[in-house]
């Protein structure tokens, strides 16, 4: 199995000094999905599965309408829930930001006051994972994929491509790799917006484990046009 992970292009977050909830694009965001879908169509994919957050709908609006392939708005892989801030000045969510970044390491689970813990999100991208693998014959060997990620793979060549988050994407790699979760995986995998990732299955003498072969590849964007 081979899993393609795309993070979304780069998102409106804020709109006349107002922060924006679930936001759209920016220009430049579509152009990156544009440049991203012209990377991908060349490509071909058994299933494909996209978060249902606006800014991952409209990067996949564009590869859909590049490739004609058709995608399943998959709830589970939206990013963390953060609190309500739309409409209100943005440096409020900046300052949210700043204060949760200067926390010392594990008070950095608890997330920002009004938001989706850290432990939570977490917890959700690796349960659900493991279920959405699950369903497709993917189950691990050993009881502890962290200590040793082996698994069974009934269909190695299998390509999946999924579209959603720096965090969400970063989730999957760490539990894929076996990797224990640390409450900043969105600095610890850094993914640019529109960028491609790549999951390799490689095949063990009792199973199958997987390589990351790719990282936030982002040669399809111009210099200008390469964002985080």
């Amino acid at each position: 199995m081979r899993l393609t992970l795309v993070r979304h292009a780069e998102p409106m977050w804020v709109r006349d000094g107002l922060a924006v909830d679930d936001p759209p694009l920016t220009e430049r965001g579509w152009r990156q999905a544009e440049r991203l879908a012209e990377r991908l169509r060349t490509e071909t994919f058994d299933e494909i599965v996209v978060s249902p957050l606006v800014r991952t709908r409209e990067t996949f609006a564009a590869i859909e309408d590049r490739t004609g392939w058709r995608g399943t708005i998959t709830p589970w892989l939206e990013e963390i829930r953060s609190p309500i801030w739309h409409g209100t000045p943005a440096e409020r969510a900046e300052e949210a930001f700043r204060e949760e970044r200067a926390r010392i390491a594990k008070e950095r689970w608890r997330g920002i006051e009004g938001g989706e813990a850290v432990r939570d999100f977490v917890a959700r991208i690796r349960e659900n994972g493991g279920l959405f693998l699950a369903e497709r014959g993917v189950e691990p060997v050993t009881e502890d994929v962290e200590s040793l990620p082996v698994w069974r793979v009934p269909d190695p060549g299998r390509r999946i491509l999924v579209v959603a988050h720096a965090g969400t994407n970063s989730g999957i790699v760490a539990y894929l790799l076996g990797l224990a979760p640390v409450p900043w995986e969105w600095d610890r995998f850094v993914l640019n917006h529109a960028s491609v990732t790549r999951i390799e299955p490689l095949q063990l003498g009792d199973g199958w484990t997987f390589g990351l072969s790719r990282l936030s590849d982002v040669e399809h964007l111009d210099v200008a046009d390469r964002t985080l």
